[in-house]
Order: C-alpha cells, then structure tokens, then sequence
C-alpha cells in the first residue's frame, strides 16, 4: 500500500482532531526511535506515531485509515527484541503504539485465577501488581524483557516454562478491532449482551474459535485479552544437571521425553548449550581477536564454561510443592533418573543461585521477570540479534542431527551457535540466538546468509520455525503450501478489505 503523501497529512490531522494532538506524534526523533530495530536488513522509519487511549480510539484510526488507504502497524510495547522490535513490517507504515495510553490492567479475578489486560501492560507490571495483592498467584513470563507486553507476547506465540508456559493457550476472550473498524469479541465474549459471565473463564465456546486468527497475523487489533494465572506455590525447588560434550544432547533429550511425557516434572526442561548461559554474562572473549569473523573456538568454549560455572550443555527444570521436604523425593527421583548417564552433573538450587545464567532460570520457573538473558545482545558489539526458532521432536538421535547441521552452518558464516532447546513432551523449540554487529556490513550480510540457509536447511528436513524476525517473514511464507497461504490471503480479505492493517506482517500481503 503505496499512499500519497496528501493521504497520511489528511490522516494524521484526521486523528488529532478526533483524538487530541498528543495522540500523534511525527517528529524526527520519534520517526527514528520507532524505525530502530536489531535486524540485519536495517531500520524502517514509519510515517508516524499515534497513540490511542481506549478501544473507540483505534476503531477511529482504523476508520480514518480506510478512509485515505493509509497502512497501520500495531505494537504492543515495542519490545519484541531480535524478531522486530517496533519496526513496522515496511518504511512508510504508520504505527499504532497501544502501550503507550492502553496500560491498564482491566481485572483481576483473584477467585477464578485470571487477569484482564490492555496492550501495554507489561510482565513487570503485571507481577507488581500481584505482589502488591499479597503474590497469591503468578503469571508465566519469558525470559527476555521485563518490559515485553503479555498480550503482544501471546499473539506472538511467544511461551515461558511454567506448567502455563504457553501464552496464547492460556489466554482466554479478546476483544479485537477488525480492518472495518468493527469490534469483535471472541469466545463467550460473542454472546450479544453487555453483561457476560465466562468470556474469561470458558476458552471454547459456540462456533467457530475465531481467537487464533489474530496471532501472527494483521487481521485485526486486539484491544484486550484474559490471561489465566497459576496459584503460587508455598516452594519453588529448581535442579541442574551440567554434561561435559556436545555429543551429549542425544541422550539428554531421552532422558527429558519420559519426565515430561508423565508430567512428573510440572515445568518444562530448559537444555542450553555453553554459549546460551555463558553469553549472557559478557562479551566474547575472541571477537576483538577474529574481529567477528569465526566462531569462538573449542578451547575458548571450554575455558569459558569453566569460568561460569556450567557445561557443554545444561538441563534445568522445577518441581512446585507445599515444603522443601515434600519436594526433596522428587528432586531425589530426577537426580537418580538423569545419573544412569553415568555424565551429569548434579547442581542443586542453592548452588544455581550462585551461577547468573542459572538464576535466570529459577526466576523463569518462579513467574519473576529478569533482565539476565538480555546480557546475551552484549556478546558481540553493534546491537544486532536475531532468533531462529525451528522446533523438533523429542528424538535424541534427531536432536543431535539437526545440532551437528546447526553448528556446521554457525560456523561457515562465522557466527556463533548460541542455543536453548525447551523441551515439552513430545516437541523442543530451538531458541538459536544470533548476536552479530550490525554496525558492521560484512557481518550483518553474513547473519542474514547464515539465517537464511539455516532456515533452508531445516525446512528441506521437514522443520519449520515457531515465529519469525522481521526480516524473514516474507520468506518463510514463501516457504508454506500454496492452499495455506491461498486461505491467509482470503482470510485478510474478508477480514480486512483495504489492507490497511500491518500489510506485510508474517509475509500476508
């Protein structure tokens, strides 16, 4: 969607009128700060910024836009780090910043366990505000910033590790602007009435389920979302298992699959290799050396875990109880369990609050936000990071392919293979971190080549990625069934006719 300049004056004067002048901002400064992103392919300055207050305040920027054709682009917190920050999907889009005014947390129902939010509340806020009622209960958060919105996250698909780590299937009832301007209630919150008891509470109601229509995608904008909470446990009691060689992730992954297969263990395994913990804690020790151009080397691997405290990969996950000592059995059963390798080595809770990269864990599994993992955007000078997320069965011999692939594609580009493999049941999704400086033309070119032919290489074995940086989402459609993405373009047109919401966003035109 190409608008004249004409279109976006009339649009944004539009908006003031309707809106007040403080609810759009142009100003160089601004234009900049919105553009800014980690992405190898550059920044993308929008038209603009708005900031609606309330739901009527986005059907009114939806409605100015069909009005003049101008494209919009939605944003929670703009804290999306590594997968787009608060780029729009191309220059020129005008962006809808909705944590900005619509921060509130709506409600929450300390009886039936869930919360209603708007856009912008945080995972930090949302904990303040359960602590401030006593920390009766507690939400699942990532891993990445405090300052990430839940709604934003969920629609996402993004996850934590508790027993409610995925975001999206823990959320319930949204109430979404549609390209029309019309609001759309989703669940029981379809229910033609005002007063509506479960809109929160019952996930699946009559009909369709319309919900997940709005994730990874620009059909609508979500104006608000349930999200259920977890009670909080009298104890959170973490174990960590080190093993000494890359070789070793086969056997790990057989030793998770039956833990969680049972559900013994209520969180899911967190299986990161050296570099995912060791990189959060500074900057590589051989970059001003190679100047960026190879993979930290064997030796300097093993020296640095040494330093840290951690191995070649490191398992880690929680059991919740009434007491230490009600809890201490279960920890015993996991030890006995992962010590028939013959390899692990046992680190206990006490101990891993010593070791950062292993508290972050422990804050992971106790529902409290950390900053700790965003030590790992400092491994390599310049800013840039971006995450390939394949998934893959949890098949130990399978797991092992697809790391002795990964590695060997890290190390053709010169990048370094940072990883954490969360680990459910059945599935792992690879959180691969790539830290690259993007200050630097040859480096930020060979972090896109080495994403792109990662991306390749697993789709060609049957793998694809869970979400998806800015940049690439284009391509991964690209790399879908044509009915697939026939019926995401259809969808786009019923649901938004002129494609003035985020064209473009997870390659929907």
């Amino acid at each position: 969607m190409n608008a004249p300049a004409k279109a976006f004056d009339d649009f944004f004067s539009d908006i003031q009128s309707a809106l007040g002048a403080d609810a759009v901002n142009r100003s160089d400064e601004t234009i900049l700060r919105y553009g800014e992103n980690t992405m190898p392919g550059g920044d993308r300055p929008p038209a603009g910024v708005v900031y609606p207050g309330s739901t009527a305040d986005v059907q009114a920027i939806v409605r100015a836009a069909n009005t003049h054709r101008v494209p919009l682009y939605p944003i929670s917190t703009g804290n999306n780090i590594g997968l787009g920050s608060r780029s729009a999907s191309s220059a020129g889009q005008v962006v809808i910043d909705l944590g900005r005014r619509m921060n509130r947390i709506l409600e929450v129902d300390e009886r039936m366990g869930f919360a209603v939010v708007e856009p912008g509340v945080s995972y930090q806020a949302m904990y303040d505000e359960l602590v401030r009622r006593g920390d009766k209960w507690m939400l699942d958060v990532t891993s990445g910033p405090p300052q990430g919105g839940m709604l934003g996250n969920a629609l996402d698909k993004g996850a934590g590790y508790t027993p409610y780590f995925d975001h999206f299937g823990f959320s319930c009832g949204m109430e979404v602007v549609l390209g029309s301007g019309e609001v759309l209630r989703t669940g029981d919150g379809s229910l033609d009435r005002d007063t509506l008891v479960n809109w929160h509470t019952s996930k699946y109601s009559f009909g369709p389920i319309l919900d997940g229509l709005f994730t990874q995608s620009n059909y609508g904008i979500v104006t608000r979302m349930g999200v259920w909470l977890l009670p909080r446990p009298p104890v959170v009691q973490s174990f960590h298992f080190a093993f000494p060689d890359d070789g070793d992730l086969e056997e790990i992954v057989e030793l998770c699959r039956p833990l969680k297969l049972s559900n013994f263990v209520p969180t899911l395994f967190r299986v990161a290799n050296d570099l995912y913990l060791s990189g959060s804690e500074g900057e590589s020790p051989d970059y001003r050396v190679s100047r960026g151009k190879r993979s930290l080397p064997d030796d300097a691997r093993r020296a640095l875990r040494e330093k840290v405290g951690v191995g070649a990969w490191n398992v880690s996950g929680a059991f919740y109880g009434p007491s230490a000592a009600a809890v201490e059995p279960m920890i015993q059963r996991v030890r006995d369990h992962f010590g028939k390798s013959g390899k692990a080595r046992y680190i206990s809770h006490d101990e891993a609050k010593a070791i950062p990269p292993l508290q972050v864990s422990i804050n992971a599994f106790s529902g409290i936000p950390s900053l700790g993992e965003l030590g790992l955007l400092k491994w390599r000078p310049g800013g840039g990071n971006i995450w390939f997320t394949p998934g893959t069965p949890m098949d130990g011999r399978l797991a092992n392919e697809f790391q002795t692939i990964g590695r060997s594609i890290h190390a053709e580009f010169g990048m370094d293979y940072m990883v954490m493999n969360v680990c459910g049941p059945r599935f792992a999704r690879g959180l691969h971190v790539m830290t690259f400086n993007r200050e630097d033309k040859d480096e930020c070119a060979r972090a896109d080549a080495c994403y792109r032919k990662l991306s390749e290489s697993f789709a060609s074995r049957g793998v694809f990625v869970g979400r998806a940086p800015l940049d690439y989402h284009a391509m991964h459609m690209g790399q879908t069934m044509e009915s697939f993405r026939a019926a995401c373009s259809g969808i786009k047109r019923a649901l938004d006719p002129n494609g003035v919401i985020a064209p473009g966003r997870y390659g929907i035109a």
